[in-house]
């Protein structure tokens, strides 16, 4: 089991924890192969799939906003699942993969009808314990899945992980335009204009463009795309309708919550309000360290020496399923 998060004495500050595990780590992603899968409104997704030893667990990822098979984490979780000859699937969410998906819509932090397609596919192979662990928006949709499923996730699914999760995307968001914490919605942002620019060219008129042209924050970029394609009134509305927070109490299926309280993604006063619903839900297990960052969790003697917390812990608590 592992200990207690001690955060390595040269990374106290919270965007040195999460730049370092961004840019810094070096772990190679696992041999694995690529599938796509046809989804039942004729677009895709692809799987990420590591092979593992007959009869043992297979874990299913989720990434975070505008993640990869190659995001530390993503390699971080394969190659700890590696090492216990686990098999592992990162599902791809729509947009993130080799190519754009077919149809305007896309992925974002409500939207779980991927996930039970994946969830439900794998779960009816029946050869191995099913384990998932989402990471950042990854864990909303997780926890927002778990909770809209209740008792049928327990029929599904052994145990769950999910590491600095948004659980009040409308706090998030807006946290996300202080300070230091602008880079990385700026990092987002600049991204996810492209990706709106090719369905602008795809599907001509059916984007607000201006509007989307002009948003400098991601506030303002969800209001002008994602809240109108994914039928939503705005962006209120798709936070409101979307945070896993206020499903955390329906979740049935033994839970692990991961997230340091000085993550630069989200004000403290939101883990708070997730301990006290937390403590009327014996299927929550909590890990709420004072730092590690967003998605960091970095410890180690020296920088030559560093640990990763987040995948050690995940899966030893996911191992305990079986």
């Amino acid at each position: 089991m592992s200990a207690p998060f001690r955060p390595a004495w040269w990374l106290r500050n919270p965007h040195a924890q999460t730049i370092w595990a961004k840019f810094m780590r070096q772990t190679p992603l696992p041999e694995t192969r690529r599938e796509r899968w046809e989804l039942p409104d004729g677009d895709f997704i692809e799987l990420e799939r590591l092979d593992g030893a007959p009869g043992r667990p297979r874990l299913l990822v989720l990434h975070g906003l505008e993640g990869s098979p190659r995001s530390h984490y993503v390699r971080g979780l394969f190659t700890e699942a590696k090492r216990r000859a686990w098999a592992a699937d990162l599902l791809i969410f729509r947009s993130c993969g080799a190519e754009p998906n077919r149809l305007l819509r896309s992925y974002h932090s409500g939207e779980t009808g991927d996930i039970d397609y994946v969830v439900r596919r794998l779960a009816a192979e029946g050869s191995r314990p099913l384990v998932l662990a989402g990471v950042s928006l990854g864990g909303n949709v997780l926890l927002k899945w778990l909770g809209e499923q209740r008792d049928a996730a327990r029929m599904l699914v052994r145990r769950a992980a999910a590491i600095s999760t948004p659980y009040d995307l409308a706090a998030g968001s807006r946290y996300l335009e202080r300070g230091f914490s602008r880079v990385y919605g700026a990092h987002f942002l600049s991204t996810l204009r492209e990706k709106a620019r090719e369905k602008h060219v795809r599907f001509p008129g059916q984007l607000r463009w201006d509007a989307t042209m002009a948003a400098r924050t991601l506030w303002e970029f969800d209001d002008a795309v994602t809240a109108p394609v994914h039928g939503f009134r705005d962006a209120a509305d798709y936070y409101a309708r979307s945070s896993s927070i206020r499903l955390l109490a329906d979740i049935r299926v033994p839970t692990l919550l991961l997230s340091a309280a000085d993550d630069p993604f989200l004000p403290a006063e939101v883990l708070e309000r997730v301990r006290a619903l937390a403590a009327q839900n014996a299927a929550l297990t909590l890990d709420f360290p004072e730092h590690g960052g967003h998605v960091g969790f970095v410890g180690g003697p020296a920088p030559w020496r560093p640990s990763y917390y987040a995948e050690s812990r995940t899966m030893d608590y996911l191992d305990a399923a079986r």
